[in-house]
């Protein structure tokens, strides 16, 4: 069994779990789509939770760790959950960003046009633990003890300073008060801007980026982390001892897992470990081997600089500009090093329609690999195979949910392309009116998981005649079933076939 092979398995296995979310909370409201803005949401939480708990805290060597003891046991009310909410919060920012990339890299989408997000993502690893130890070091309890200790030795080992930092955290008269003040500017101030910085970059290259989660989630997230701040406070061990070494002390596995590797092993290795990891992070775009699809064409001709296209670009890839001499206000241009190949511009633009009265027929903006009169050609044969038939039925699917083509039968002509949103509504309306379509269903990836962000969301859109360009055919509108789903969700996608089938059988039948 290939390494492919292998994902692809792994996938399916996450998208069954998925789905069960999908039942709980609905597609919408499931976390497993809106993970990177969970870790977002609890960014600002591990944030505002911060700057409130420095109010109590006292940045000195013996003031430290009774301020600590102070938020958590006499003002536990609110400064003692607002630490709780502060641990919680971080931990769970690990968890979700882990889920994230795993999820990404599963899903295949970390190459090809999107290796910046992927690239970009490492350097946020990197800060999100170095905010997170930090944060650890300012409890000046003995795990913040061993934590200072452990990653001065870290440090050691590299050529960076003429003494060794590992004797500030065993003499007590080395380490000064300006230590603390020193730890709460870096966690406080330095990190969070850095960190904001960093999501910047991470997410330049998206258009409307989701960095907010639906509020149902925020509502729910937030009840679950209150619930658990009241139910297991955090609290601090027992107080820092220049005197002696740390002993055995609880850590936290989510943050600082390498320490204890550290203990076991050595210094080198665990550096050894960290930047092969992140190396082979960062390279794995350019070590992955796929074939680029070609990306988007236009055709100045049929251009009308309308923008419909750049404004349903999913990554900002399409820019409107005036070309000399076209005697057009503005034209579209794609950059090919942005460009998805995914074809939602197709759809968006009006020159589209099949209803055009040219031959062969060329759009605005299209795919060379999928061109529109090949799309149109492609609907008029499907529909003739099964002319003699009842009932006729399209099925149009998009490549990243269910294999539509295993949905053939009598009667049902299914057609596959690259992203549901590449399908512009007036050839559903052709369809109808010159394929002798009965009935259509649309498929394609799960709502707010769609495989190229938007593809489902404007299709949908476009039916419903809130987004141009708009389907026309209002009379046909009834004859037309969506349904969003995953790969592993055939059965989602074969009964909602089964029903239009059987109502469109029984309108003939009473016409």
């Amino acid at each position: 069994m290939t390494k492919h092979s292998i994902r692809e398995r792994l996938n399916r296995a996450t998208e069954r779990v998925e789905d069960g979310f999908t039942a709980a909370f609905g597609a919408r409201h499931n976390p497993m789509h809106q993970l990177g803005a969970l870790s977002i949401f609890f960014f600002w939480i591990v944030l505002i939770s911060g700057i409130y708990l420095f109010i109590f805290y006292n940045t000195t060597l013996g003031g430290a760790y009774d301020s600590l003891e102070r938020i958590t046991h006499d003002h536990w009310w609110h400064a003692g959950i607002m630490r709780s909410l502060h641990r919680y919060a971080a931990g769970a920012a690990v968890i979700t960003i882990i889920l994230h990339l795993s999820r990404e890299f599963l899903r295949d989408r970390y190459w090809g046009f999107r290796w910046y997000s992927w690239f970009s993502g490492v350097p946020l690893l990197w800060m999100l633990f170095i905010f997170g130890i930090t944060g650890y070091w300012m409890v000046w309890d003995q795990l913040a003890q061993y934590v200072a200790l452990s990653t001065a030795e870290l440090l050691d080992v590299l050529p960076i300073f003429s003494e060794p930092m590992a004797r500030n955290f065993i003499l007590e008269d080395v380490l000064t008060e300006r230590f603390f003040t020193l730890m709460a500017f870096i966690h406080l101030v330095g990190m969070p801007i850095v960190m904001v910085l960093g999501l910047w970059f991470h997410m330049l290259r998206i258009t409307r980026p989701r960095i907010h989660p639906s509020r149902t989630l925020v509502l729910g997230t937030m009840a679950a982390l209150l619930v658990l701040s009241l139910v297991h406070p955090a609290v601090s061990q027992a107080p820092a001892d220049m005197g002696t070494v740390p002993g055995q002390v609880s850590i936290n596995w989510l943050y600082l897992a390498i320490y204890p590797i550290m203990d076991a092993t050595s210094p080198h290795f665990v550096w050894a470990v960290i930047l092969g990891l992140s190396i082979l992070l960062s390279v794995l775009p350019w070590i992955t081997f796929r074939r680029q699809e070609p990306v988007a064409v236009v055709r100045l001709d049929n251009c009308s600089g309308c923008g419909f296209c750049a404004d349903d670009c999913p990554y900002g890839a399409i820019d409107l500009l005036h070309f000399a001499g076209s005697g057009k206000a503005r034209q579209a241009q794609v950059d090919p090093a942005l460009c998805a190949s995914c074809g939602i511009c197709t759809g968006s633009c009006p020159s589209s329609s099949p209803f055009r009265n040219v031959s062969p027929l060329v759009s605005g903006i299209e795919m060379p690999q999928a061109p529109m009169e090949g799309i149109k050609q492609r609907i008029e044969r499907a529909l003739g195979s099964v002319r003699n038939e009842n009932v006729r039925i399209l099925v149009v699917g998009c490549e990243h949910s269910v294999d539509v083509n295993r949905l053939s039968r009598p009667g049902v002509a299914p057609l596959a392309l690259q992203c549901t949103g590449m399908m512009p509504p007036s050839t559903l309306d052709h369809a109808f009116r010159s394929g002798g379509a009965d009935g259509i269903l649309v498929t394609g990836c799960e709502c707010d998981d769609c495989h190229f962000r938007w593809g489902n969301r404007w299709m949908e859109d476009r039916l419903d005649g809130e987004r141009p360009p708009y389907f026309s055919g209002r009379n046909h509108r009834n004859r037309i079933r969506t349904v969003w789903t995953k790969s592993v969700g055939m059965s989602k996608v074969q009964q909602e076939l089964d029903n239009l089938i059987r109502e469109t059988a029984a309108g003939k039948g009473r016409a």
